[in-house]
């Protein structure tokens, strides 16, 4: 059953606390039953898998506690599995804790008074939320963003428009998804009016403009009155059509009242740490007593698999990995559907300077983002980013249950490989290194749409 809606009080503009959400899966894996067991009573717990091969026709699941075989198996670990903690020199000597928001909220951080002077470092919305609560908690706060990386993340509105509750409703709206170039979708004759025409293209730089503008008005990131030093700091370095960067959206209506009187944001890098001081490039020291790492996750690198099966299944592994005559023809095949997207969305023809984040990893090479091209007895769920991540992932399980079952009718190797090299391509154009490093990357849940087809 659905979420039940919450009191006001739970409530900013339409959005509830995340407790409703974890209540509501605890619920949920007591409430599904099948063949007389429930979801809870089918999970391992503490389960660490070391290995996952293929032994004939059965997968073989070697972990920590016990072994498995299977005919079919979904790997379903996450985009991003572990933890991405900075190595600092002098982290050593530096005499005071270094948590990631990982394990922030089961700190002290907030509660213990030897604890106040705490330094941030991070530009995304972990780091954002880390330090709102800080401040909330009565501590002196310090907010670090890397100059050299992608710097700041657009934190928008929450709100919706006209008849939308909140930026979500609008934002999977098939309208809301037709405003971004994407092969993720039907080529209809709206989309070529709005990437194939000058009146077109103006209407869709005018909406990202406009929500560019009004996110950094609304913040009043030059002008907002009481704003210590550095607030300016925080204001994105590439336009949110974009997105290269982090970000998320405001679950805080005081967030920037809060932050801008009360928190100094330093745009450097971190040279090296010392006894309880954070030491930048500036030469500015930071004294601390703990500092707080909001650097996200590390992407999933399927240590559990052989080389040879990272390749075989299309998962990402080092280039100098794959045998030439893999890599050659993929490259060839993204440099022509490179040529297509720009044939048919001239508009990613020429992004603005940015940071680029170099891959060091081949990309997923993944059909719909779930199926490899030599084996249909596995299907990887959840290596894709998008907004409504609850809808991505329940058309992606439909679309992988009726796949497994062999009830999809899939086109050619030739076609499929095709369609994965024009999406390798589009990601790179659309969404720069975002689009390089995290590689199943959508921005509305509608445009995940295909995972309904089987074409």
């Amino acid at each position: 059953r659905w979420i039940a809606r919450r009191r006001v009080s739970d409530l900013h503009h339409e959005f509830f606390k995340a407790e409703h959400t974890t209540r509501y899966l605890e619920n949920y894996l007591d409430s599904h039953c099948h063949a007389g067991r429930s979801l809870r009573s089918r999970i391992k717990l503490g389960f660490s898998v070391e290995s996952v091969a293929k032994r004939g026709d059965q997968w073989l699941v070697i972990g920590n506690k016990a072994q498995y075989r299977t005919p079919k198996i979904i790997v379903a670990n996450g985009l991003f599995s572990s933890a991405n903690i900075p190595k600092f020199i002098g982290d050593d000597t530096f005499k005071a804790p270094i948590i990631h928001q990982e394990e922030f909220g089961q700190s002290s951080v907030l509660t213990s008074p030897e604890l106040h002077k705490v330094t941030v470092i991070g530009g995304g919305k972990s780091a954002a939320d880390m330090v709102y609560a800080c401040v909330k908690a009565g501590k002196s706060v310090k907010w670090v963003i890397q100059a050299s990386g992608t710097g700041p993340g657009f934190l928008l509105s929450p709100e919706g428009k006209g008849p939308y509750k909140n930026a979500f409703e609008l934002g999977s709206t098939r309208v809301a998804g037709t405003l971004s170039p994407s092969f993720i979708g039907p080529d209809t004759w709206w989309r070529q009016f709005l990437f194939g025409s000058n009146p077109g293209l103006k209407v869709v730089n005018a909406v990202w403009s406009g929500a560019d503008k009004e996110t950094r008005e609304g913040a009043q990131f030059d002008s907002r009155p009481n704003a210590l030093p550095g607030f300016a700091n925080l204001k994105p370095h590439a336009p949110l059509f974009w997105q290269n960067g982090s970000g998320g959206l405001l679950n805080r209506a005081d967030f920037w009242d809060t932050i801008a009187p009360n928190v100094q944001v330093h745009l450097g890098d971190i040279t090296h740490l010392q006894a309880k001081h954070v030491c930048l490039e500036s030469g500015t020291e930071i004294s601390t007593d703990v500092l707080l790492c909001g650097t996200g996750w590390k992407p999933t690198s399927f240590e559990f698999f052989s080389v040879d099966d990272l390749v075989r299944l299309g998962l990402p592994h080092k280039v100098e990995d794959e045998p030439p005559e893999i890599t050659k023809p993929w490259d060839q095949m993204v440099q022509q559907a490179d040529r297509e997207v720009l044939d048919r969305f001239p508009i990613l023809a020429e992004p603005p300077k940015h940071h680029h984040k170099a891959s060091h990893t081949t990309p997923y090479r993944l059909y719909n983002g779930i199926a490899p091209l030599n084996d249909n007895t596995i299907a990887f769920l959840g290596y894709f980013n998008v907004g409504n991540f609850f809808k991505g992932a329940e058309c992606q399980a439909i679309w992988a249950t009726a796949y497994l079952d062999g009830n999809l009718q899939l086109p050619s190797i030739d076609s499929r490989q095709l369609t994965i090299a024009r999406h390798i391509a589009w990601r790179k154009r659309r969404y720069l290194s975002n689009g390089e490093l995290v590689h199943q990357l959508v921005q509305t849940w509608p445009c995940a749409r295909p995972c309904w087809s089987a074409r």
